[in-house]
C-alpha cells in the first residue's frame, strides 16, 4: 500500500472512531437527560468535538438521534433472527414478537427519549422522510410475517397491508399504555392484543 493509501484508510479509521465516540457520548446524555434537554453543546463538551464535527458526522441532533435508532432498530433484528427459529408457528412467532417488544422496548434504555423525539413535533424534512421510512421498514416486517401465515394456511388470505398496519398501530398504542405498568402486567396485556388480534385474522 502506498503512502497516500495508508493515510487516507488512517483517516477513514480515525472518522470512524470519532463518529463512535460522539454517538456513544450522545446515547448516554439522551438517556439521561432526555431527547429536548440535550444539546448539540452538551454533547459536543462530551466528547471534546467541535459543533461542527458532530454537525460534519450526523447533520443534525434529529438526524444524530435516528443514527441511534436504527442501531437500536438493527440490534432488535438480530435478536429477533437469533430467537425466530424456536417458533413453530406464525401464531407463536406474533407472541414472540409482542414478548421481544415488552423485554427489549418498552425498557430500554432509549424509549423516554424516542417517545419524546416521536412526539416532537417541529422535524426537518429529510428527518421526516427518514422516519417514514423506518416505519415502512416495520410495516414490511409485518406484512411478511403475516404473508407467512397465510400461505401455511395459518391467517386468512386477506388485505396484508392492512393488517400489517394494524398491527403496527396495535404496538405503538399498546407502548404508550404500557411504560408504567410492572413487566408481568405489560407482557399480559400485549398477549392479550395479540389474542384479540389472531381472532380477527386466523382461519
Amino acid at each position: 500500500m502506498d503512502v497516500k493509501g495508508a493515510s487516507t484508510n488512517k483517516k477513514q479509521l480515525q472518522s470512524k472512531q470519532t463518529k463512535r465516540k460522539v454517538a456513544e457520548a450522545a446515547r448516554a446524555l439522551f438517556v439521561n437527560k432526555g431527547y429536548g434537554a440535550t444539546s448539540i453543546e452538551d454533547i459536543a463538551e462530551a466528547t471534546g468535538s467541535s459543533k461542527g464535527n458532530i454537525y460534519y458526522h450526523f447533520k443534525s441532533k434529529e438526524g444524530l438521534f435516528l443514527y441511534l435508532i436504527d442501531e437500536w432498530d438493527h440490534e432488535w433484528e438480530v435478536k429477533w433472527q437469533q430467537n425466530e427459529s424456536q417458533y413453530k408457528t406464525v401464531t407463536d412467532k406474533l407472541y414472540g414478537f409482542a414478548r421481544q417488544i415488552v423485554l427489549d422496548d418498552l425498557h430500554h434504555p432509549l424509549s423516554k427519549a424516542a417517545n419524546e423525539f416521536f412526539n416532537y413535533n417541529e422535524k426537518p424534512s429529510d428527518i421526516e422522510e427518514r422516519i417514514i421510512e423506518m416505519m415502512q421498514g416495520h410495516l414490511k416486517f409485518n406484512q411478511d410475517l403475516i404473508q407467512q401465515g397465510i400461505d401455511n394456511g395459518e391467517f386468512k388470505s386477506d388485505n396484508v397491508e392492512c393488517h400489517a398496519a394494524i398491527l403496527e398501530s396495535m404496538v405503538i398504542g399498546l407502548s404508550q399504555m404500557s411504560r408504567q405498568l410492572k413487566l408481568e402486567n405489560a407482557l399480559m396485556l400485549y398477549q392479550q392484543a395479540i389474542k384479540v388480534f389472531l381472532y380477527g385474522i386466523s382461519n
